[in-house]
């Protein structure tokens, strides 16, 4: 065995060779165990993605971050008043639809299955049963037809005029019963609360009949009547 003295030049190799060993030895797994994961690059590319638009903005911008601050903080003012004035954006019934769009259900069943969306706050949909629990409670007392095909605003006008004190009441509870099935619209707590009492008041309620209005009528020509002559 031959050794090279002090004064040879060390082994050398190639260039390219000695390119691809390093990347051979740099590709293995010991090396990348720290590395960012492909969620934490696309996050760190979104950030630098940001600052350099957010950048941008502030040199175009007349006063630089301040300016921008500024500008930014008056368009969310401008919203919020817009929201505050305006409130949800309101789409109209699409169409006067029916109210019952299943199988036919008992007024105690659509009550069980409001009461159990509402113990979820569902309150869309315990809007939705109640409402319907409502009008096939008339239908069972004989103050409404069955009638297939009816809506939610035609049920309320037809159950106020044999339950006039209530009027008023039904047709709120039909015009809510339409906003959040046709309009859009997102219930709150307190509106399904307002329509379980006025089911509640209604089932107490006795009905204004044609014929008992008639028979007052009578009674009171008759007294004016008597005390004419």
């Amino acid at each position: 065995m031959s050794w090279r003295s002090a004064d040879e030049p060390p082994v050398t190799l190639p260039r390219d060779p000695a390119r691809e060993a390093a990347q051979r030895e740099l590709s293995k797994g010991m090396y990348h165990e720290n590395d960012p994961s492909w969620y934490e690059r696309a996050i760190d590319a979104f950030w630098d993605w940001l600052d350099k638009l957010f950048g941008a903005a502030s040199a175009a911008t007349p006063g630089g971050t301040l300016g921008l601050v500024v500008i930014v903080l008056a368009v969310l003012a401008l919203l919020g008043a817009l929201w505050w004035r305006l409130g949800t954006p309101r789409r109209p019934p699409v169409s006067s639809a029916v109210l019952f769009d299943d199988g036919p259900r008992s007024a105690a069943e659509h009550r069980a299955a409001a009461e159990a969306q509402a113990a979820q706050g569902h309150w869309n949909q315990a809007v939705q049963e109640r409402m319907r629990g409502v009008v096939r409670s008339l239908e069972e007392r004989a103050l409404l037809d069955a009638r297939p095909g009816r809506t939610a605003d035609e049920a309320a006008s037809e159950a106020g005029l044999v339950l006039p004190a209530q009027a008023d009441r039904l047709r709120a509870a039909a015009r809510d019963f339409d906003d959040v099935t046709y309009g859009g619209r997102s219930a709150a707590e307190g509106t399904y609360r307002r329509l379980a009492a006025l089911d509640d008041d209604l089932e107490r309620t006795k009905p204004a009949l044609a014929s008992n209005t008639a028979s007052t009528a009578s009674t009171a020509h008759s007294s004016r009547r008597g005390a004419a002559e």
